[in-house]
């Protein structure tokens, strides 16, 4: 039987219940260790700063192709992604989404901006979009509460690894923090097996959290049954994953799993992901609770930025090989 990811109440992440906060910690370790995605209900994010982010995506992506290309997105990983503009099977002409990226807004004269850091630079915002204004305070807000909400969770995290709530803390100084737009077209459900709104892959840093509208389409590789589970849309809820960076940062214990989108609603389909990557600088190398004299740590230390950087190579222009092999052997059966 074929294992949909859990349901998880984050409410008691703000209560001082140590029961509850020990049950939450318990839950949360379990779906890291078997799926690497899970749903939070009750995570303080209220119903209309959703609402608004939805809204505002749907505005930019009712924009003229000719103008939504005026932004397109460039070096810093700000801006319009075209559609197909990612292929992560290789199996066809390449997945059938349009993106905008947002990040902090930082200008070109900050000190990070002219090193050259990894995802840092001012956001584009469209002019032509219905009310410019209005969309640059719902971006810049939702994804300050994103960012919090992430430090939240890498909070739970740090205690599912018997470490100390803080230990991440670090990692979260002025983080790689990006934002995406995501518009999926309308598929019918005739259409061919191969067409993928995105094809199966994992994602590349710490943890993701996902706004998904309600006509589905999220399917995760559930490794019990080697099926893929459906990530049914609940209202208000949003979609948890780890990383490869997570991953590779436990040692294999917490897994980063294969996941896809496969838009059969026969509707256009929205989604606002949230990647939190961390600290360019920052040195990511095994946990010291994940490793012992009998199993050792299994990858060398790597800062975040030369990390993402060669992820990012991996889906945008070049094959990827070297991805795919980062995945294991059941997953990448799943691509059939």
């Amino acid at each position: 039987m074929v294992r949909a990811p859990p349901i998880i109440d984050f409410g008691a992440f703000y209560t001082n219940d140590p029961l509850k906060k020990s049950d939450l910690v318990n839950q949360v370790r379990q779906a890291c260790q078997d799926h690497g995605f899970f749903q939070i209900v009750n995570h303080g994010i209220p119903v209309d700063i959703l609402e608004a982010i939805f809204q505002q995506t749907c505005d930019l992506f009712s924009l003229p192709l000719d103008v939504k290309e005026r932004y397109n997105i460039g070096t810093n990983n700000r801006g319009y992604e075209h559609l197909r503009a990612q292929n992560f099977e290789k199996r066809g002409p390449g997945d059938l989404k349009e993106g905008f990226f947002i990040g902090k807004d930082i200008p070109p004269d900050h000190p990070s901006v002219l090193a050259g850091k990894f995802s840092q630079g001012p956001n584009k915002y469209p002019q032509e979009i219905r009310d410019p204004d209005l969309f640059r305070s719902v971006v810049d807000r939702y994804h300050a509460i994103m960012s919090d909400l992430a430090r939240g969770i890498l909070k739970v995290l740090a205690q599912t690894l018997g470490l100390p709530e803080t230990w991440f803390d670090g990692f979260c100084h002025e983080p790689v923090a990006t934002l995406r737009l995501l518009w999926y077209p309308a598929q019918e459900v005739t259409a061919s097996s191969h067409e993928r709104g995105i094809g199966a892959h994992t994602n590349f840093g710490a943890v993701t959290i996902l706004l998904q509208d309600n006509n589905g389409g999220l399917q995760v590789w559930d490794r019990e049954s080697s099926e893929w589970a459906d990530v049914v849309p609940m209202p208000g809820a949003l979609v948890v994953n780890l990383r490869n960076m997570m991953m590779r940062w436990t040692n294999d214990r917490y897994l980063s799993n294969l996941h896809r989108v496969i838009n059969r609603s026969g509707r256009v389909r929205y989604s606002v992901p949230f990647f939190f990557s961390g600290n360019p600088d920052f040195i990511v190398e095994c946990i010291p609770s994940c490793y012992d004299e009998i199993n050792k740590a299994k990858y060398p230390p790597i800062t975040v930025q030369e990390w993402m950087r060669g992820r990012y190579a991996d889906t945008y222009g070049r094959s990827q090989e070297k991805a795919m092999e980062e995945l294991s052997s059941e997953a990448t059966a799943a691509l059939g």
